[in-house]
């Protein structure tokens, strides 16, 4: 027997801190789309999500508001990570959480991506992310050097799992969730 599950139909519902809930509405969101009601209160218990919604619906923000409502401010260890399959994704992601976090204070992110200078990363990395959106053999390339550690993940999102599969990177997203806590 299935139960219909009321969906929230406010962000104000969902139990979000002031702070989430400032960035959003000057995001000019008003109510959640269909993937962040259906996710997000799931996520915010501690749920995996297996989400599939077309671009353009907020799936960015239906992880990454429970992904800012959970970071450890205090703690400078890596806490979340986010995979993305292409550096233009990740730039575009790296966007969004920024703006969803423009209201808390102490939150760092750090975007990781080929193409772009390694050590400018370093230097980003120095500053003691607590959330790291990078594509996986960049991500990987740092582990390797030894620049990053993963070891306090509680978060992972591999974006556009599908496509990074499609790309090849299966070994690589494999090597990085084997490097994270279970």
């Amino acid at each position: 027997m299935t139960e219909d599950i009321k969906l929230p139909s406010s962000f104000a519902e969902m139990d979000l801190s002031k702070e989430i809930l400032k960035a959003v509405e000057a995001m000019g969101f008003t109510e959640p789309s269909t993937v962040q009601a259906k996710t997000i209160p799931l996520m915010m218990e501690g749920m995996d999500i297996n989400a599939i919604a077309p671009t353009g619906t907020g799936k960015t923000c239906a992880f990454g508001i429970p992904m800012l409502e959970y970071v450890q401010l205090k703690d400078s260890r890596v806490q979340e990570v986010v995979l993305a399959p292409t550096r233009e994704l990740a730039l575009q992601i790296g966007e969004e959480l920024t703006q969803l976090a423009k209201y808390i204070n102490g939150v760092r992110i750090a975007v990781l991506y080929g193409g772009q200078s390694i050590s400018k990363q370093i230097t980003l990395l120095k500053r003691k992310p607590q959330i790291i959106i990078a594509t996986p053999g960049r991500l990987l390339d740092h582990m390797q050097r030894r620049n990053i550690s993963l070891d306090a993940v509680h978060t992972m999102v591999l974006d556009e799992a599908d496509e990074m599969l499609n790309m090849g990177f299966v070994k690589d997203v494999t090597k990085i969730i084997e490097a994270t806590p279970s």
